[in-house]
């Protein structure tokens, strides 16, 4: 189109020369030049503003190419369609449309509105859907009437499709990226240079390419209070820093990374924050007293401590036992709901976005504005996880269509089966196959993003995003698999890199996540709320007092424990009143006994009893009681005996916990509140706190878990009663959520 011009102007030029003087002439030649200057500096601009980067270059376009391919066509509409998802569907799609007008489909575009068509093929200055964009956001008329207008860039790229005749693309193309769902590992390439870690290869083969240097090493001291943090969530004391920065082992940055993922309790406490979030787990909140929502707490804790390898925890999470069960169970809400909020619609959602990084949200109501994936598509998953198939609802009114059942990526295999347990194991087999790079891209790069401060793809829930290094981010994932899934190797596989230790970079959240995001290091980040309150429990005074879950004790954990209310054969919530509960037992080395202690709490109050003597009164059940024995007061049989109260006009929860702590001279023995304990709701005969009392007309104690409604004072941990409570073991109050 460029050598057409050319030659009209040089044709036009010949013409007025032989028809004009010279003065003309000069002057005339001067102002085509002006002309010609100003229109080049637009046609560069418009060139660079509307270039449509596909991923294959050879479908690429410019404004000032004379024809386009097919293929170029395609991704023309494609790219208009994107800009209709973005700016225009909210208000003109298949569901709602305003003013008739429907933008998501090739027929509602062609169609037109209530007033009529609104893109005239082939004339974009004729078309009253650029008329509208154009206006001034003051025009009652402009579109979009809110939010963000259209730039220069984007109106000239619709009205360079409707000037091409307004092109559709095939229904089988996908408006957004997708990533590569196979996962190949990379090969490494030559490298003159010999990095012990290969993370590092793939930097520098990196920062060569964009022409960047490396950032510098931060010293030892910064080195230790960084690793301290990311792995186990605490700052290392004075007297670990000094000793850290004057060995001069060569090793010692690989030892320090092993000592602290060996420490099992430290590690778990600091992990199950991240998990948490992920995994949508809570301490407390909606759903938990009616119990239309589970914990997943007990499992998650032992799976961190335990290190299970993370293709057995997806396992336990899509197709649970009972102690994992929470996480495809989501929430049973109260009430009518909408039909996007039923438990088998949040389980697609969740284990989409959590473990293969894609949102299913939107897609849930209607075909989705931000992914490929579409209604049927979500239903198809749902389905999954329901007993029978499931109407489709769009946008909350039933179509009267059903689905069939399918993963989201059905190349991977099938998940059809009659029973929900059968579909549920092939769903977690299919989930971990190997060949679903998906699943293991989106953990690396959680993890990544978690201790970089950006991920490789920079949103950790849009794997479908441009990862700053594809290479990188492949040979990660890959490599994970054959270690054996270990979440730890991950960790130490990141850490020990020469780019995690250097001069982190200081960027605003906008430079962050912006698009064509340049990797230059480490992202500066503030410390987690979690690590914030460790930090001052350490260096100042304890935070917390007390937490919702208690780690692993090592002699035996005791459990919150009540009389069991029912009504209809159903167990309810206590109603207000007093309850009774006892407790018989035996000890054998009685001449041998040192010292004994007891700890004991309730909700809302008691009296505590030891062989009918008195030994404390309980009324508030974040104010643990702590008593001395005497040691005379044990004999071979004793009774432990308990009258507690539960206030309120009507129902609520109520609670004991109780640890008896028994040293012998070699030993120690724990006698706590547990189902072995007996209760009843009618006043007890007189003798029922000593050991000779039958009660075999009593009910076996209703166990609230170690946890509760109520979680765990901190002084319930035996032989930790000068720590704080780990943050992480807290439910979330304002302050860590400020």
């Amino acid at each position: 189109m460029k050598n057409r011009i050319i030659a009209i102007f040089r044709k036009v030029v010949i013409f007025i020369m032989s028809i004009c003087n010279f003065r003309s002439i000069i002057f005339l030649g001067f102002c085509i030049s002006i002309a010609l200057i100003c229109s080049q500096c637009n046609y560069q601009e418009y060139q660079s503003g509307i270039s449509i980067t596909g991923n294959d270059p050879e479908v690429r376009l410019v404004a000032g190419d004379d024809e386009f391919t097919d293929a170029q066509l395609d991704q023309l509409n494609i790219d208009v369609r994107l800009l209709f998802a973005e700016k225009c569907y909210k208000c003109h799609n298949s569901t709602k449309h305003k003013a008739a007008l429907i933008l998501d489909t090739e027929e509602g575009i062609f169609e037109g509105g209530e007033n009529g068509e609104v893109i005239i093929p082939g004339h974009s200055e004729e078309s009253e859907l650029v008329r509208r964009i154009k206006l001034s956001s003051r025009n009652e008329d402009a579109m979009p009437p809110e939010g963000n207008r259209l730039s220069k860039d984007e109106i000239s790229l619709i009205s360079l499709w409707i000037d091409q005749g307004a092109p559709w693309a095939d229904t089988t193309l996908k408006l957004f990226r997708e990533a590569p769902l196979e996962l190949i590992k990379p090969s490494l390439p030559p490298t003159d240079l010999k990095w012990k870690n290969v993370i590092d290869l793939w930097v520098d083969l990196y920062f060569r390419a964009k022409k960047l240097k490396w950032p510098e090493e931060i010293d030892d001291r910064r080195f230790i209070r960084k690793l301290y943090l990311d792995l186990i969530g605490k700052l290392p004391t004075p007297e670990e820093i000094d000793a850290f920065v004057s060995d001069n082992d060569r090793n010692k940055r690989e030892k320090v990374i092993d000592a602290l993922l060996a420490d099992e309790e430290s590690y778990t406490i600091h992990w199950l924050s991240f998990w948490n979030d992920l995994l949508r787990n809570d301490y407390t909140g909606t759903g938990f007293i009616t119990g239309g929502r589970r914990q997943i707490t007990d499992w998650l804790y032992c799976a961190l401590y335990d290190n299970v390898t993370y293709d057995q925890m997806i396992e336990d999470l899509i197709n649970p036992r009972y102690e994992s069960a929470g996480f495809i169970k989501g929430i049973q809400w109260r009430g009518v709901v909408n039909a996007s909020q039923r438990t088998e619609i949040q389980a697609a959602q969740n284990v989409s976005q959590s473990l293969l990084g894609i949102n299913l949200k939107c897609a849930s109501c209607h075909n989705s504005f931000v992914n490929n994936v579409r209604l049927d598509q979500a239903y198809a998953f749902a389905n999954v996880f329901a007993d029978s198939s499931m109407q489709i609802y769009q946008c909350d009114k039933p179509t009267g269509r059903y689905t069939n059942t399918e993963f989201l990526y059905p190349q991977l295999g099938p998940v059809v089966a009659d029973s929900l347990t059968d579909r549920l194991t092939l769903l977690a087999d299919v989930m971990t196959r190997p060949k679903n790079g998906r699943i293991f891209r989106t953990l690396v790069n959680r993890y990544w993003d978690r201790l970089f401060g950006r991920g490789i793809v920079g949103t950790v829930d849009d794997m479908d995003q441009i990862p700053w290094s594809q290479e990188l981010l492949d040979w990660l994932a890959a490599d994970f698999i054959e270690n054996g899934y270990d979440l730890k190797k991950l960790i130490k596989q990141i850490v020990s890199s020469e780019i995690y230790a250097t001069t982190p970079i200081d960027l605003t959240p906008e430079e962050v996540t912006k698009p064509g995001y340049i990797f230059k290091g480490p992202v500066l980040r503030r410390i987690s709320a979690e690590q914030f309150i460790d930090a001052f429990s350490e260096v100042i005074a304890p935070f917390y007092s007390g937490v919702q879950f208690t780690q692993r004790l090592p002699d035996g954990k005791p459990n919150w424990i009540w009389h069991r209310e029912i009504e209809l054969d159903r167990v309810v919530l206590p109603k207000p009143g007093e309850r009774f509960l006892r407790r018989k037992f035996d000890l054998k080395k009685v001449p041998d006994i040192v010292s004994a202690e007891i700890m004991v709490t309730a909700d809302s109050s008691f009296q505590l009893f030891l062989n009918n003597q008195p030994i404390c009164i309980v009324n508030d059940c974040r104010s643990p009681q702590t008593s001395t024995i005497d040691k005379s007061s044990l004999t071979r049989k004793n009774c432990l005996a308990i009258e507690a109260k539960n206030d309120g006009l009507i129902a609520n929860p109520a609670g004991v916990l109780l640890t008896l702590r028994i040293k012998y001279a070699d030993s120690e023995e724990f006698i706590i509140s547990d189902t072995n304990w007996v209760t009843t709701d009618q006043i007890p005969s007189e003798g029922w706190r000593q050991y000779n009392f039958i009660d075999t007309s009593w009910n076996k104690a209703k166990s609230y878990g170690g946890k509760g409604y109520w979680g765990y004072p901190v002084e319930f941990i035996p032989e930790k009663n000068d720590q704080s409570a780990r943050a992480a073991l807290v439910a979330a109050d304002p302050f860590s959520l400020a």
